[in-house]
């Protein structure tokens, strides 16, 4: 794992600076930061629940970098995002945090482009290291401004006025799968719903379209995502959360939940994620509840939706997806 990339190499090259600063840009759950200062670190993790376990070890951390924060830091660690695109971004902005000469260290999976980072590096600046071990590489640099092109835009605008931002879920529109959804969803909603995984807010935003609705909530664990749905909702009827999906409770039992969950933790499909999707929704509902989601025609949710509730039906889709409907939630333990 990354920690242990890190570790080796501050026995085998790597100096940290010795004073200031040190940020560490989208280290993920599990990752051993031992072998930092704890006191001069900030842990920077958009995704809420990597950000909370961090936070709950006691570490500095936040969804963002602080206001006015460029060239505040004496050092950037930067942990590769599995989206190979978000790379070059990341290691720009990396940069920017640092004082000029300041050390910029990279770790990554190979999976994740550390090595085509690496070449792409050294075409610009002087790389030191690598460092290989667990099928990754770690390797470091002084920041000299060189990389301040591969910033990404912070915002995109995509059909029908939305607005994203590079490395959110479906950044280039909306998802196939929330458009057949919500294609499918009756000309009348319940009163309050909430829309679980909601990303950058387009399936809410349908969802508030139907007669009926008088609140929504957003709930989604990516602060980026969030922070754009913010911009593309302005209805006063929507409310926004911070939060793990699967975690995330109402105030009171909602009348509807509408949802897209996400079914990869990585690069592999996991469908364990939907289905605690589909147990968090039956938590969240009142006992007349209901709930519409959409889902890959081959993830294996029928079994999920039957032990969390009385009622479930196949109701729409195509040939990529399938439309799911529930009511009568079960009680679990």
């Amino acid at each position: 794992m990354g920690g242990s990339r890190l570790s080796l190499a501050l026995g085998g090259g790597l100096e940290l600076p010795s004073e200031g600063r040190i940020v560490v840009l989208g280290p993920r759950a599990g990752m051993d930061l031992s072998a930092l200062d704890r006191d001069r670190v900030d842990v920077i993790q958009r995704f809420r629940p990597d950000h909370d376990a961090f936070a709950v070890g006691g570490w500095n951390t936040a969804p963002e970098p602080p206001e006015e924060a460029e060239g505040r830091y004496a050092a950037a660690i930067v942990v590769l995002p599995r989206a190979r695109s978000e790379g070059r971004d990341a290691l720009a902005r990396a940069e920017s945090l640092v004082a000029r000469g300041g050390l910029v260290v990279v770790d990554g999976q190979k999976t994740d482009g550390a090595d085509a980072l690496l070449r792409a590096l050294r075409a610009r600046v002087a790389v030191a290291g690598p460092i290989n071990k667990a099928h990754g590489k770690l390797y470091w640099f002084s920041a000299t401004g060189a990389l301040s092109d591969w910033r990404a835009p912070p915002r995109e605008q995509v059909e029908g006025g939305f607005v994203t931002a590079p490395g959110v879920f479906s950044a280039d529109g909306p998802d196939p799968g929330s458009v057949l959804l919500a294609r499918a969803l009756p000309a009348r909603l319940p009163a309050h719903l909430a829309d679980l995984g909601a990303g950058w807010g387009w399936l809410a935003a349908a969802a508030l379209s139907r007669d009926g609705v008088e609140a929504i909530d957003l709930v989604e664990a990516d602060h980026l995502a969030l922070t754009c749905a913010r911009e593309n909702i302005r209805d006063p009827r929507a409310r926004f959360h911070w939060a793990d999906a699967t975690r995330w409770r109402p105030e009171a039992p909602l009348g509807g939940i509408v949802m897209n969950p996400p079914f990869h933790g990585g690069r592999a499909a996991d469908p364990s994620l939907g289905r605690a999707f589909i147990a968090a929704a039956a938590a969240c509902l009142a006992p007349s509840g209901r709930l519409w989601l959409v889902a890959n025609r081959h993830l294996p949710y029928e079994t999920a939706l039957t032990e969390c509730f009385a009622q479930t039906a196949e109701t729409g889709g195509d040939a990529r997806f399938k439309i799911l409907e529930a009511a009568r939630p079960r009680r679990l333990r």
